[in-house]
Formats: C-alpha cells, structure tokens, sequence
C-alpha cells in the first residue's frame, strides 16, 4: 500500500496522528509505504514521524516540494487554504515511476479500521476514486462547469491509478484548468480536481471519508440537494456514520480546538496521545464558537432548512467576495 500525504510544520501533528493510525489499523497489510509531500518540514518533524513509522516497521520516505509557488507560471491564489493542500496536484511528477497506484490522505484523518478492501477497489477504469460531497454549493458546482446532477468529490482521501494520471497528461490538464479559471476557486484544488476530472472519478463508499459533521444530516435530505448522491445507498450512509474507516475532520468543529465537542473527537485524542506531539495543547480562543456550532449540529437534526440558510448565506458571501477579488 502506497500512502501520500502533504505537510508543513503547522500541520505535521495532525500528519503525526493519522500516520499512526493508519500503521495501527493496518497492521496485516504486508507492505506501507508512506510518502510525505514536505513543505519545509524541519528535522524535529522528520524525526519524530520517522519515530512512528519505525514503531511499526513501516517504510517513509519524505519527498521535498520546496516553493510550490514556482512550479505555477500563473498566479495560484489558494483562498486562505495552506498552499501545502496543492502538492496533491504534482504526484505524478514527485513520486517514483514505479509507483503506479497511491492512496493520497489529509492530514485532518484518523484511521479506525482496515484500508485494505479501499486499496484493492476496482476503479473500473476511472483515474481516480473519492467519496461525494453533497452539501457543496450550487455555485461553486456551477463554477467550475459541472451541472446539478453531476456528482462533486471531496478531495481529502484520493485513490488514484497514478499510471493513468501520467499517461492521461492529467497534471497538465489540472494546471491548464486552474488557469483557465484566473487561478482562483472556492475550493481551490479540489474543484480543480472535480472540474478536470469530470467522469473520470469513481464514487467510494463514504466509509471511507466520513466528514464528521455528516453525522447530524440525514441521507433523505443529502439526496434532495444532491440527486446524483443516490449513487450512495441509505444503508452504506449509515453504516458510515456508525463504523468509519476514516474520519476526516473537515469543517470547523475540530477536535484539536479548545472547547470543540466533536462526536468522534475521541479517535484523534487517543491516536494524539501516542505520538511524540502528545500532549500538544489545544488551541484557544474560539470556545463560544464551538458551543455555537455544536448547537447548529442539533439545529440540522431537527430543522435542517435552519442549517442551509444559515451555511449558504455565509458560505456564498466568501463565494462572491472571492468573485469580487478576482476581478479586480
């Protein structure tokens, strides 16, 4: 099993603890091999990632990016995303030749069972596969020339034929539709995976990348803003709430911030615990907005049209003041 991630120093705790997860729930897979994507990672991160790996026998190699700025002959404005979410993009050129499929994870994952039936999925002759998103916007779909009964992907666990990606020209293809685009979308890389790769991606089960925050909607409203969801059955939906494979703590409810009450915040604590950023403290100043959040889950439970209008208004006023940036 071949698994990429990207990170700077930021985020290398979080890197830290889904690492170690995944070696330990995967401990009867025969063969790991890490690739971090390293964005100036210092030798204290290094060393204490390759304490984990070494822990459990695994292989890690760390592949250096340098100023990912320069490997763009445009202006790539990553919307207040960490630029280190778009080394994804440069896989195929980065790795060795000799690695023909990859499994590419966040860093805000926590693995909790097997990844072994994920790595050997058919991709039936897709270049990629992922799970869908349905709760991204209309605009943001619109955007980037997908129609509302396409499917959106998100982008935090990719399992890519990577042999594919190169013959297929795909990093080119990425770079050129980002382009086409000033360099700025809502999503920044991922809607440039979902907008190049329109058909080429294969719908996996969200078990295994289960946004935390899916928790408290339920699968009848899912399929109504998204038809093409329906692709993802009722019992598969929650099988994934129940049993995840992989946690992504996508959204703001994370459970490295203070005051967060997120349901699965107790995987990444007891994985935190284990590496050597144990003990690392949690960061402060947004209590009353995690209390707020947390509220606005139950909120979705019960009304979700509440949940909707309050997360389209915000979310498409960052939309349109991007739109306004670009213009100018």
């Amino acid at each position: 099993m071949n698994v990429v991630y990207a990170s700077n120093d930021a985020y290398v705790r979080h890197l830290g603890t889904s690492m170690f997860s995944l070696f330990d729930r995967n401990r009867s897979c025969p063969s790991i091999t890490v690739y971090v994507l390293s964005l100036g990672l210092s030798d204290d991160s290094r060393k204490g990632l390759t304490e984990i790996a070494g822990q459990y026998g695994r292989r890690l190699i760390f592949e250096e990016m340098g100023d990912l700025r320069e490997r763009f002959d445009f202006q790539a404005d990553t919307g207040g995303y960490d630029i280190s979410i778009m080394s994804r993009l440069f896989m195929g050129d980065v790795l060795p030749d000799c690695v023909n499929r990859v499994l590419y994870l966040d860093c805000d994952t926590v693995i909790v069972r097997s990844l072994e039936r994920l790595w050997n999925a058919d991709l039936e002759g897709k270049t990629a596969g992922a799970v869908m998103e349905p709760t991204i916007y209309e605009a943001v779909k619109e955007s980037i020339g997908l129609g509302k009964e396409d499917p959106y992907f998100n982008s935090g666990m990719l399992l890519v034929d990577l042999r594919r990606w190169r013959e297929e020209g795909v990093q080119r293809r990425l770079l050129e539709f980002w382009r086409a685009k000033g360099g700025k979308l809502f999503a920044s890389d991922q809607d440039v995976l979902n907008g190049t790769l329109r058909g080429e991606i294969k719908s996996l089960p969200p078990v295994y990348n289960f946004f935390t925050n899916y928790r408290y909607f339920s699968y009848g409203d899912l399929i109504r803003r998204s038809p093409s969801y329906r692709a993802v059955t009722e019992e598969m939906f929650g099988e994934a709430k129940k049993r995840p494979a992989v946690i992504h703590y996508m959204g703001d409810e994370r459970p490295w911030v203070r005051g967060n009450l997120n349901h699965y915040r107790k995987a990444y604590e007891a994985y935190l615990a284990q590496t050597p950023w144990a003990g690392t403290p949690r960061e402060r100043g947004r209590e009353l907005y995690m209390l707020a959040y947390h509220i606005l889950d139950y909120v979705t439970v019960l009304w979700p049209e509440v949940r909707w209008l309050i997360s389209r208004k915000l979310g498409m006023r960052m939309v349109e003041a991007r739109g306004r940036k670009g213009k100018r």
